[in-house]
């Protein structure tokens, strides 16, 4: 399940690279969490808006959200096949704007090690996205987006097998328009990105926690001298307990 990505340039950097008229102004986010607003771009009559929606998308024949869970993103491989995002693949596809994301990965013992994947070149990405417009008994309205992951790059591998889909700027007519682009075709782009692409930094555990959303949660964890050993973990003496692992913060892209 998408668990946290970042939105850190200029928003006008954000403007130059998707193209919308608007001029929203809005601050860096260094650790962005389900539920919450985010920005997307979309196609609105032949032109691209920018809107906020909430992240976890809620189909429109959902009767009762409180009973149905957070689709906060899709498997590209069976998007146009899945009830959820079939209409919304055909109708409602976006760009999610983004920095990077977050992956954990397991290296045993519990213990989940969190890193920052960006682009190498530090300029913003587009992530795939699909929208929906959920209607209440009364009449109220509530747009939501999921994310559209792949299988991981080479490089990305390592570190987890999900990842999400990056569309490249001279695809992104052909992802937003619904009109003229057809579910099947479109879905050729949900591919992993070029293996030199993207690169992945450790970080600390600060970015478990959803509090923590500033620069600080991105310094790399500093890599021990070379030839140094990692120590083995102490064992636990009879009265101490060995600290619970966070299960608030599953794997990033399932």
């Amino acid at each position: 399940m998408c668990g946290r990505y970042l939105i850190t340039s200029a928003p006008e950097a954000f403007r130059r690279l998707f193209g919308y008229p608007e001029q929203p102004n809005f601050p860096p986010r260094y650790n962005v969490a389900p539920t919450q607003p985010v920005p997307i771009v979309r196609l609105v009559d032949g032109k691209r808006q920018f809107a906020l929606v909430r992240w976890g998308l809620i189909p429109a024949w959902v009767k009762d959200p409180r009973g149905f869970t957070l689709l906060v993103n899709g498997r590209g491989e069976s998007v146009n096949d899945k009830p959820a995002f079939r209409n919304a693949m055909k109708r409602r596809r976006c760009l999610f704007l983004a920095d990077g994301f977050y992956e954990w990965t397991d290296h045993g013992g519990g213990r989940k090690r969190p890193f920052c994947v960006r682009p190498k070149d530090g300029q913003p990405v587009a992530f795939a996205g699909l929208w929906e417009t959920w209607m209440g008994p009364n009449g109220e309205e509530t747009e939501t987006a999921a994310i559209l992951t792949t299988e991981a790059n080479r490089t990305l591998m390592p570190i987890h097998h999900r990842m999400p889909v990056v569309i490249p700027p001279a695809a992104f007519d052909m992802w937003l328009d619904c009109a003229n682009v057809d579910a099947l075709t479109a879905a050729a782009l949900l591919v992993p990105p070029p293996e030199d692409a993207m690169e992945a930094c450790e970080i600390s555990t600060a970015v478990n926690r959803v509090a923590n959303d500033g620069p600080e949660i991105l310094a790399p964890v500093t890599p021990l001298p070379e030839g140094a050993a990692v120590q083995p973990e102490a064992k636990p003496t009879a009265r101490a307990k060995r600290p619970a692992t966070d299960s608030r913060q599953p794997s990033l892209f399932d």
